[in-house]
């Protein structure tokens, strides 16, 4: 353990305590600053887009920044740190999933091994040797497909196909299998049939009526939305803006804890404090994309307690600075470089870049 790691939990009860305490206010007005505008936002697209263009352009640009901040918002509710009451966090949450298309408590409840365990996030870091076992052309796919170059496509999975397949896939294959074990065994209850369905989408009725109910609205904000201004209209705006913000999230995510020798330890030897010190990155992001991410720059701050709202994070790290020198400092321009550290070298518990790997074969 180094003394960096020893420093931070001696002290970390006390930070956690001075700053782990969430504003119902501040959490409200960062929805509302974040949610106004993204309505207004989507008014102007759609009315410049017969004959301004580029203001319609301007507009999903933003949009997109928008969503990105919605997204982190969600999140902080996932965390139940948004607001002081649990079910505010719970409502507030389901409202901004539907606004970025993903199923929200699902999302956090598979979130929270992020927290608790070694790494795992939008991309599935693989280890030296299960790269070393694919072939070139795989190698190279699993190389673009963790560029920035790729990211919107990601983005558009990540957010929009996925969570709408897997819940149709899911549920078609929960009406078979109930159907069938009913003509069974009719004597058994529909709910008992429906448990002893073995479905990696969720894991229990709560998640699935979570997942269900956050598509079924979905679907009717798009049914209204494309009534009101046009299918065409509304899905080139829709589909670009909310695709370019799960990419950008995706690459902020990614390099948040992918950078030249990151912690990265397996699961039986996982130690938390040396996860968020020595495996998770400081993003320094220019203030208004500090912003538009609530701050989840200080990712080695959110790791160390997730809750501590967003909107306390940058006091905590001015005061407690001289415990964090350790942890590792990222500009946007390194950002990409960082990208290329996707491979995790489980002997020695660290990630390492693919340069770095062809250099040792």
């Amino acid at each position: 353990m180094t003394l960096a790691v020893d420093l931070i939990k001696q002290h970390k009860r006390v930070m956690i305590s001075r700053f782990g305490k969430s504003d119902n206010i501040k959490g409200l007005t960062q929805v509302l600053t974040t949610l106004a505008p993204l309505v207004l936002l989507w008014w102007v697209a759609v009315r410049s887009a017969s004959a301004f263009l580029w203001v319609t352009a301007g507009a999903v640009l933003l949009i997109t920044l928008f969503l990105l901040r919605v997204f982190a918002l969600m999140h902080e509710c996932g965390h139940g740190s948004l607001f002081r009451s649990r079910s505010f966090n719970r409502t507030v949450g389901f409202v901004l999933g539907v606004v970025t298309g993903m199923p929200q408590y699902v999302w956090s409840q598979h979130h929270n091994y992020h927290h608790w365990d070694k790494y795992r996030g939008p991309y599935s870091t693989l280890s030296v040797d299960e790269y070393a076992a694919l072939t070139a052309a795989r190698q190279r796919l699993y190389r673009q497909k963790c560029s920035i170059a790729a990211a919107p496509l990601a983005g558009f999975i990540y957010l929009i196909f996925n969570p709408r397949f897997t819940w149709i896939k899911g549920t078609v294959g929960l009406v078979l299998h109930v159907t069938a074990r009913k003509l069974a065994r009719p004597d058994v209850s529909l709910r008992e049939h429906a448990a002893s369905y073995p479905c990696r989408y969720w894991k229990n009725a709560r998640e699935y009526w979570h997942m269900s109910w956050n598509n079924i609205v979905l679907l009717g904000v798009w049914v209204l939305m494309c009534w009101a201004c046009g299918s065409a209209l509304f899905f080139t705006i829709y589909l670009l803006s909310v695709s370019l913000a799960g990419g950008l999230g995706i690459v902020l995510f990614t390099v948040q804890h992918n950078f030249e020798h990151a912690y990265a330890s397996g699961s039986e030897r996982w130690d938390y404090d040396a996860g968020a010190i020595e495996g998770t990155s400081f993003l320094a992001l220019p203030g208004w994309l500090n912003w538009f991410t609530a701050n989840i720059g200080y990712h080695h701050i959110h790791h160390l307690s997730a809750n501590i709202p967003n909107y306390r994070l940058v006091e905590c790290h001015a005061e407690y600075q001289h415990l964090f020198r350790d942890v590792a400092r990222l500009k946007l321009s390194e950002v990409r470089q960082a990208l290329t550290c996707i491979l995790w070298d489980a002997r020695a518990g660290r990630i390492i870049s693919v340069a770095e790997y062809r250099q040792r074969n």
